[in-house]
């Protein structure tokens, strides 16, 4: 299936000079979407990634990481913006373009030494995807790798990531 057909381009958004990948015309085709799950959680089975944690960051990572934890046999841990958890959490502050922004999972989500990977829509720069391996590394587990839908390349995300594998379904 062709994934870059089902992904809506849209230009000068969320400002001039941006295109934006937007995957919500993905989402709400019922082939592309199972495709999609599917397709990433046979390239971790490929890859013979042993994973006890699926971690999504919020929000779209909560899309495909549940999911593909279920296909998986893996729980599923939801990284989400400051404030957003009722229990006691973990946080780790990470800068943006300007400016900063803190992510939190509580505390008792993941046991150290757990093996976790790390899903979510897109990689762009690799910020927050970077941040969320700081935070998974800050609590002792074991960091086995990236699931993306996209990735856009000319940004260089992956130079800021650990050196773990990484999927990528689409590259733009």
């Amino acid at each position: 299936m062709d994934l870059k057909s089902l992904i809506r381009d849209i230009p000068d958004f969320p400002k001039p000079g941006i295109l934006f990948r937007d995957i919500t015309t993905l989402l709400s085709n019922p082939d592309g979407l199972r495709y999609t799950i599917d397709f990433l959680s046979t390239k971790c089975s490929e890859l013979e990634l042993q994973v006890d944690y699926i971690i999504g960051m919020e929000s779209r990572g909560f899309i495909f990481g549940a999911p593909v934890a279920y296909r998986l046999g893996a729980g599923f841990i939801p990284v989400r913006k400051k404030g957003k958890l009722p229990a006691a959490v973990h946080a780790i502050e990470y800068q943006l373009e300007y400016g900063t922004d803190v992510l939190e999972v509580h505390q008792d989500a993941l046991r150290p030494g757990s093996k976790v990977l790390i899903v979510d829509d897109l990689i762009a720069t690799g910020g927050t995807a970077s941040a969320t391996a700081k935070l998974v590394q800050k609590i002792d587990c074991e960091l086995v790798g990236f699931g993306f839908i996209i990735e856009l390349r000319d940004l260089q995300g992956r130079k800021n990531l650990p050196d773990v594998p990484i999927i990528s379904l689409v590259e733009y």
